[in-house]
């Protein structure tokens, strides 16, 4: 009885949602505050499963959602965490007015560490259409700084915010990019992909702040992994077609594309390389690689590619394929391996 009580109560919320009858949601949901935690989390998943099919019927909504990111329990703030996520990649004009909540989140290192990966993530998606608002010294701090002491988990997702910051408007990181070179040997595959990606975005703009870590950026051309590789002969390409690079630029490491290798190295390889030799006609599309464009047209399908799991184990929650050597909860849906 009282699980029919509760499945009509969400029922009612995710209507009014969707009439946009939103005095009622905000009344719903303050409502919900005092209910159950088993009842908060389940509401909150559902609310997550309309986003995912209508992430643009939550304007006006998200302040209220608020108050569950601070909630007692850990698995519900979890739960807010990632529906935030799901409605910044698709609408983030519904977040952007919670940016500081989420921030508070991200900077609260007694948080647990998967909401804290969570609210760097959802900053990330919101940078990348208001960079303004996630570019504050407090937020690039708080996403800088923890490159050198989180968890793996959370560093992701902090490189990947500050990717996105990068893509957004690379003005923000000019001054950092020193500082970023220092993580690009990080052991997680993603966080080097994500800022040698934020490194190619702030030299389509600001070519000449990579003059200085072109040994760094060489060092990645013997990446074990193809898109890092990319990337790194890519920000090279850049610097070398707008001519900033210096006499120790690494041209020698370039070398000329082998047909086995990655097509997403092969290209950018030799976007480089004719950069570097001034080709009067670049055999390589010079808008193809080192703008912002480009950046944003092909990393979502970089990440696809380097976060694909080698193994065929699936989480017996919500069938997501999960990585041999992963976390102990799934990424999808947060429930126990």
């Amino acid at each position: 009885m009282e699980d029919a009580r509760q499945s009509s109560s969400v029922d009612s919320l995710t209507s009014l949602i969707t009439a946009g009858e939103y005095g009622q949601v905000i009344e719903s949901l303050e409502e919900l505050e005092t209910a159950t935690p088993k009842t908060r989390k389940r509401t909150l998943r559902t609310l997550r499963s309309l986003a995912d099919e209508q992430a643009g019927v939550f304007d006006g909504v998200v302040p209220a959602l608020t108050p569950f990111l601070t909630d007692a329990e850990r698995s519900v703030r979890l739960t807010t965490a990632r529906l935030l996520v799901t409605l910044a990649e698709s609408n983030p004009n519904a977040v952007v007015t919670v940016v500081g909540p989420v921030a508070a989140r991200l900077a609260d290192e007694a948080e647990f560490y998967y909401v804290r990966a969570r609210a760097a993530e959802v900053l990330g998606y919101v940078a990348l259409e208001y960079p303004d608002k996630v570019s504050s010294p407090e937020v690039l701090a708080d996403l800088r700084v923890g490159l050198s002491f989180d968890k793996s988990e959370v560093k992701e997702k902090l490189a990947k915010a500050i990717e996105y910051v990068a893509v957004g408007n690379p003005e923000r990181l000019r001054h950092h990019v020193s500082r970023l070179t220092e993580h690009l040997d990080d052991e997680n595959e993603l966080v080097r992909y994500h800022l040698t990606t934020a490194l190619v975005a702030v030299g389509s703009e600001h070519p000449e702040r990579l003059s200085g870590v072109t040994a760094a950026l060489a060092e990645r051309l013997g990446d074990e992994n193809a898109h890092v590789r990319g990337r790194a002969a890519e920000a090279l390409g850049v610097l070398a077609r707008e001519g900033v690079y210096e006499e120790s630029s690494p041209a020698a490491t370039l070398e000329a594309p082998d047909c086995d290798d990655d097509s997403f190295v092969d290209d950018r390889v030799q976007f480089a390389l004719d950069a570097l030799r001034e080709s009067e006609m670049l055999e390589s599309d010079c808008d193809e690689f080192g703008t912002i464009e480009s950046v944003r047209s092909t990393t979502s399908e970089a990440v696809d590619a380097i976060s694909s799991p080698e193994s065929d184990e699936e989480c017996p929650h919500c069938g997501v394929a999960l990585p041999e050597s992963g976390p102990p909860m799934c990424p999808h849906c947060g429930a126990p391996r």
